[in-house]
């Protein structure tokens, strides 16, 4: 297959691990050997002993069918080891591969899948891919050539014998191919499934506060539920098929060894075998059918894993960032901060081919200046600073910084240029610092203690127990307000020349909010600013107001002309005060 992320884990672990892998092999053929032996040893013991009533060496067949049955075991137990150590190995290649994917991978890609879903890739479909080297394909391999084996040492018995054992194949293989085909679209519709139920719980988890808040307790547990409903309908169809195969296989192993025992009758003697070929053969249909029962669980196994590394290869095949420029410095790009120019040439841009958020975006910042982007929500206005940090590549059209396009600028070197706050902060796990720093070593101590200063948390975080070493964890250390201060200081520790405020001040209260807006206030001097906010009453100071509507560019003024000038604008600034008055 195509890039895949599977087929090179497997070929990596084997070339690093040659000596297992030859270990392996033996135990293989070792275990398929082996276990055609007791059969050839059980035969001799019959005809040649119990018969005859031969006692000479009888005790040594029963010592040596003994041994060939604790040999198999001992070979089967290393063979398990084996696998179960290369299965964690190649399951291991697999999920740091993956984790490199994740940090290459096209930034379109998050806006496409759910954050459940992606974990489901890296733990459901990874340890069903693991399953198939514990329990899938070397089982079946090993399986398989039993049956071959045991097939050879029937008809070495019987060529009549050896005929019904071949007619009953093309049964068993149809029966096989069949479930093979329904159980893996089963499969492959419940790790879907799987990935909807472990997102809902994330999400759940996720916003549990506001779930709460608005008594959406009811109406998340039905969605759950009918998540649930359908991924247990899918697994009935799987447990069906699995509980359904076996039995068949059974009946016709029992069918097949009363078949054996009726053409073997003294009567009818059809078959022209032993007393000790027909105990031999019996055995040996048997072991037919014994590895025929396994290869339904095998099987199960194998689809699950199919249906994993389909998903696994596919989340390895998706669009990767375009190849960044890394030998472009930040600090070149904007040597110095007074000339820092941005400039969006005709941009536009959609998530879908045809469904454009943004449309021919034709802006000019000026170094230092002030700019809040206003407008209805879900008219573009968070795309369009995701596009101005590069996290997202226009559909046509560049933005650029002093003429450097922004896509193509290393994300290493984009802190040293953008300082981006949102109105939710994320925590790190690690200490106050780490908060602030996110652990970059190019951070110095002093630089963080400088921005925590700034930020008026200097004195709050000298009540914690361990001061600036405190361990940021689950615990509700900060309020809201003082979160929102930590994110202005990890946007300006590295003193950035471009701030960009995402809708920062909009779960706040008017007391924080006036707090934090005074923050910023003194933030921006010295910095370009790039602003959205939900109350245009509560902005910080603006030289220009950029309207957006219908993904396109309504207005672009100061706000004291677009007072004058834009219906909208009045009219939502008279609303505000009449509001909050």
């Amino acid at each position: 297959m195509e890039n895949s992320l599977v087929k090179k884990s497997i070929i990596k672990v084997i070339k690093k691990n040659i000596g297992v892998s030859i270990l392996l092999v033996f135990a293989v053929c070792g275990v398929v050997i082996i276990s055609l032996v007791p059969p050839q040893i059980l035969k001799h013991i019959i005809d040649y002993n119990l018969i005859p009533k031969s006692t000479n060496r009888l005790l040594l067949l029963a010592i040596g069918y003994m041994s060939a049955i604790l040999l198999i075991g001992v070979i089967d137990f290393m063979k398990e080891a084996i696998l179960t150590v290369l299965g964690q190995k190649i399951t291991k290649e697999i999920r740091i591969a993956m984790m490199e994917k994740l940090e290459r991978i096209n930034t379109m890609f998050f806006s496409a899948n759910e954050s459940g879903i992606v974990v489901s890739r890296f733990t459901n479909d990874v340890d069903a891919i693991n399953s198939m080297f514990t329990s899938g394909i070397i089982g079946m391999i090993i399986d398989c050539f039993k049956v071959i084996g045991i097939v050879i040492s029937i008809w070495l018995f019987s060529r009549r014998l050896g005929i019904i054992t071949l007619m009953l194949l093309p049964i068993i293989y149809s029966i096989t191919r069949l479930f093979q085909k329904r159980m893996l679209r089963a499969q492959i519709e419940n790790r879907i499934l799987v990935g909807k139920v472990n997102n809902h719980i994330s999400e759940s988890l996720k916003n549990i506060q506001m779930i709460k808040a608005y008594s959406k307790e009811g109406y998340m547990e039905d969605k759950y539920i009918e998540h649930l409903m359908k991924n247990y309908k899918t697994i009935e169809k799987v447990n069906f098929y699995d509980s359904v195969f076996s039995p068949i296989i059974q009946l016709i192993r029992a069918a097949a060894i009363g078949t054996i025992v009726v053409l073997s009758s003294e009567r009818l003697n059809y078959l022209g075998i032993s007393l000790g070929m027909v105990a031999a053969s019996i055995d040996l249909i048997s072991n037919l059918f014994a590895p025929i029962e396994n290869l339904g669980m095998e099987l199960q196994s194998i689809q699950q894993a199919v249906s994993g590394i389909h998903r696994v290869n596919d989340f390895y095949n998706e669009n990767e960032e375009e190849c960044k420029n890394k030998s472009m410095k930040g600090e070149h790009i904007v040597s110095n901060r007074e000339e820092v120019r941005i400039s969006f040439n005709d941009v536009t841009f959609s998530y879908e081919e045809g469904e454009d958020i943004l449309q021919n975006i034709n802006l000019e910042i000026i170094p230092q200046e002030k700019v809040t982007f206003v407008g209805k929500t879900g008219v573009g206005k968070s795309t369009l600073f995701k596009l101005i940090m590069g996290l997202l590549k226009p559909t046509k059209g560049t933005i650029t910084v002093n003429g450097v396009d922004v896509y193509s600028i290393s994300n290493s070197e984009k802190r040293k240029i953008f300082g981006y706050v949102d109105q939710s902060f994320h925590t790190i796990k690690g200490t106050v610092v780490d908060q602030v720093s996110l652990q970059d070593k190019s951070i110095t101590r002093e630089q963080v203690e400088k921005a925590l200063d700034f930020v008026g948390l200097t004195d709050y975080i000298g009540t914690l127990e361990r001061g600036y070493n405190t361990e940021v964890g689950k615990g509700n250390l900060f309020s809201q307000g003082q979160k929102q201060l930590l994110a202005i200081a990890r946007a300006i520790v590295t003193n950035p020349p471009i701030l960009i405020l995402d809708e920062i001040t909009a779960n706040l209260d008017a007391i924080t909010e006036e707090k934090i807006v005074s923050v910023l206030q003194r933030a921006s001097q010295g910095h370009t600013i790039l602003s959205i906010s939900h109350r245009l009453s509560s902005m910080i100071a603006s030289d220009t107001i950029v309207i957006l509507e219908k993904g396109r560019v309504k207005n672009v003024s100061s706000p004291e002309e677009l007072l004058q000038s834009d219906d909208w604008y009045r009219s939502h600034i008279a609303l505000e005060k009449l509001t909050w008055s």
